[in-house]
């Protein structure tokens, strides 16, 4: 406090408050070995919940279509090579942590024509039971937070080898039971959003191989409204919007073997937190109006539209910082006889942005009507939160279903004698 007062002393005797308002300044390149994490109101939709994507690095949005397409590219839908499909999937999550955390999702489509889908799905995220105290540590209540959205989307074919996809989303989340927190009432936030998706299928064949396919997909995921977790106030915090582009190559050795090797990129298209202005003792630098000074980067205080474009240039490190928002992952996919599927991937993350690196693995098989698949993540850093998560992930087919029943009728008509008296 001493220390404290002699400065300001100083600066109105001498006349020299600007001193005490000076702006840490520096070129880009001095804000690289920074951690500049970009954080976002339920970042909970950003998980991937199936166990096929899981076991590919969290890969989705160009691989090819299955029922739990609505989370990565839902414009996938109209290129199914069933009718109608529901999954659910279940993975205990942040395991290595706590253990009654979980994230429940469920998904179904339906193929109104070979042109357009529908589909819909319900995504349940529990954090637990948390215990709420005042600040002299006597209990208040106990409360299990909790997050949800459910979607709907409308799929379309624009050609033969061209879709798109529109997918309005609810999203609700109760974090603190509306307790009171600094004299403020919380609330659960809500906020309103909707999916833009593209994707491309095309097959093709060579001298060598017959049977290939292209496939590319972009997604771009949760733009909505800002949320607020508490009443009367003007701070609103951006939700997960994310963009994901990625590129799928399948190739059918014969009737019975094929390959699939995927790559993807995401970035979230929100505001990177700039770096803000300090004084000689380290305090943070206001204008006239209030508001921090910043040295470096852009003000994240903008509309969702302007936040989604500015995403792009906005970081205090300039390109290279930039480019470290950009996640990228690598999946592969063998496949016999559409019964037996083997799954490897790898995902990265730059360790200023997160620092998410782990390799992941996955096996399912599919019988009939129902199929089956698990999946397991190896964390590259010893001790993370996401060591050893698993997902389960339960489908039924409805198209697989009637031709099984088609050709069960037939086998009863065949041993009755009726079918030789049809013919």
């Amino acid at each position: 406090m001493l220390r404290k007062s002699v400065i300001v002393f100083l600066a109105i005797i001498c006349g020299t408050l600007p001193v005490f308002s000076q702006v840490v300044s520096g070129t880009s390149s001095d804000y690289l070995g920074r951690r500049n994490t970009i954080t976002s109101a339920v970042p909970f939709l950003l998980i991937a919940p199936d166990s096929r994507s899981g076991a590919m690095g969290d890969i989705g949005a160009a691989t090819s279509a299955d029922v739990m397409s609505q989370h990565h590219n839902p414009a996938k839908y109209v290129f199914s090579q069933n009718k109608a499909g529901v999954s659910i999937s279940y993975s205990p999550w942040l395991k290595a942590l706590v253990n009654d955390i979980h994230l429940l999702y469920v998904a179904g489509y339906w193929k109104i024509t070979d042109m357009d889908a529908i589909s819909m799905s319900l995504r349940y995220f529990s954090l637990g039971n948390i215990d709420f105290t005042d600040m002299y540590g006597n209990a208040i209540m106990s409360h299990t937070p909790n997050e949800f959205a459910i979607d709907m989307n409308y799929s379309r074919k624009l050609t033969d080898v061209l879709s798109m996809a529109i997918t309005p989303r609810l999203i609700y989340s109760d974090l603190t039971g509306r307790q009171f927190a600094s004299g403020v009432e919380t609330k659960a936030g809500v906020a309103g959003a909707a999916d833009l998706s593209l994707f491309y299928e095309q097959d093709f064949s060579s001298k060598t191989l017959r049977n290939q396919t292209l496939r590319i997909g972009l997604n771009i995921s949760n733009i909505g409204n800002k949320m607020s977790y508490a009443t009367g106030t003007m701070r609103r915090d951006f939700i997960s919007t994310n963009l994901k582009l990625g590129l799928g190559y399948s190739m059918d050795f014969d009737d019975y073997n094929r390959l699939t090797f995927v790559g993807e990129i995401n970035k979230l298209l929100i505001p990177t937190p700039p770096v803000y202005a300090e004084d000689s003792t380290g305090q943070t630098v206001y204008d006239d109006a209030g508001n921090p000074v910043i040295a470096a980067g852009k003000d994240p205080n903008v509309s969702v539209a302007q936040g989604i474009f500015q995403s792009f240039y906005d970081a205090p490190g300039g390109f290279v910082e930039e480019m470290r928002e950009y996640n990228w992952a690598l999946g592969m996919e063998y496949v016999y006889r559409d019964l037996l599927a083997v799954r490897f991937g790898y995902f990265n993350e730059s360790k200023y942005k997160g620092g998410r690196k782990y390799f992941t693995i996955g096996a399912g098989v599919k019988y009939n009507i129902l199929g089956i698949d698990v999946s397991y993540l190896f964390a590259v850093n010893q001790n993370h939160p996401l060591e050893n998560t698993l997902r389960f992930t339960l489908t039924f087919d409805f198209a697989s279903f009637k031709s099984s029943e088609i050709k069960n009728q037939g086998k009863l008509l065949k041993n009755s004698g009726i079918s030789n008296q049809i013919r």
